[in-house]
């Protein structure tokens, strides 16, 4: 694992931030918000204490608050300041920096605290759709400008894996409500993005519904064994990376006659390949653009 990350560039700041490298400039020198070292070719670096002063400062201002109000601030003030704020804010204004500086930091206490605090006023699907799926969608640029490393996405998306098994695991416990449909929740073969497929097992289980998660990269033959079930089953994958442009008309093709044709099902399918689909869909699959369309 990665070195706990300690010392960020003025462009670092300004992709963990959304706050603009040439405005956090003017701050630091109007204002001197921040206190930066230099290196020996004079590239300003700023500790970890400058970026959650960063992160509060950015919450404050993106919330009304004037620039030259923040800076009269003492380092307290500016907390009670967050803390009042955040009381009566909407999740995503205040938990993403707390997650992104938990996974700087690879620190899990932060993230638990964190995210229990947002599960005392919000639903689990609230704080998914508003927190994490905008925090996964930052990790990619931040990964690609340098601001964090693999290690980083890695651990934090981990972390928010564990909270879904974990509430699924409290639905699981309870009895099912409804017996009329399964749903089956799989990925193709080669497919090893899951973060997307564990989030609908929750909606699933949620909603009442028997739910079998196969997970990773599961081939069509393999589905078979489903037959003897006997209930009427729906199964639900998620196509991010696989199957490949080139080839997704001739799974479904392939899905249409092994299983449709065999059992009684249908399939519904998500992901960034759907777009990709070029024929008429097989009958019974159907694709969804969003999650919030399949679970609606």
């Amino acid at each position: 694992m990665d070195r706990v990350k300690n010392s960020f560039t003025i462009k670092n700041l300004e992709h963990l931030s959304g706050i603009k490298a040439h405005t956090i400039r003017i701050w630091e020198k109007r204002y001197n918000l921040f206190e930066p070292q230099r290196t020996d070719t004079n590239i300003r670096m700023y500790d970890l204490e400058n970026l959650q002063k960063l992160l509060n400062v950015t919450l404050l201002y993106n919330n009304g608050y004037k620039i030259s109000k923040i800076a009269r601030l003492s380092s307290e003030d500016v907390t009670t300041n967050v803390h009042n704020l955040t009381i009566n804010k909407s999740a995503d204004d205040w938990s993403i920096g707390l997650f992104k500086l938990a996974m700087i930091n690879f620190d899990q206490r932060l993230f638990t605290k964190t995210f229990n605090e947002l599960l005392e006023q919000f639903s689990f699907r609230e704080i998914f759709k508003n927190v994490f799926i905008p925090l996964m969608n930052e990790l990619g640029v931040l990964w690609q400008t340098n601001s964090i490393s693999p290690s980083h996405e890695h651990f934090i998306t981990s972390l928010v894996k564990q909270k879904i098994h974990a509430m699924c695991e409290e639905l699981q416990a309870k009895e099912t409500s409804r017996s009329d449909r399964r749903f089956v929740l799989f990925l193709p073969d080669n497919e090893i993005h899951e973060l997307g497929l564990l989030y609908l097992q929750y909606e699933v289980l949620n909603n009442g519904f028997q739910c079998v998660f196969l997970g990773q990269s599961v081939p069509i033959e393999s589905l078979k064994n489903l037959v003897d079930i006997g209930e009427p089953i729906t199964f639900i994958s998620y196509f991010t990376i696989e199957p490949s442009q080139d080839k997704i008309n001739s799974y479904l093709n392939t899905f249409s006659t092994e299983i449709i044709q065999n059992i009684s099902c249908d399939l519904w399918i998500l992901g960034y390949q759907i777009q990709f689909i070029e024929e008429e869909l097989p009958e019974k699959i159907r694709s969804f653009n969003s999650i919030d369309g399949a679970c609606g």
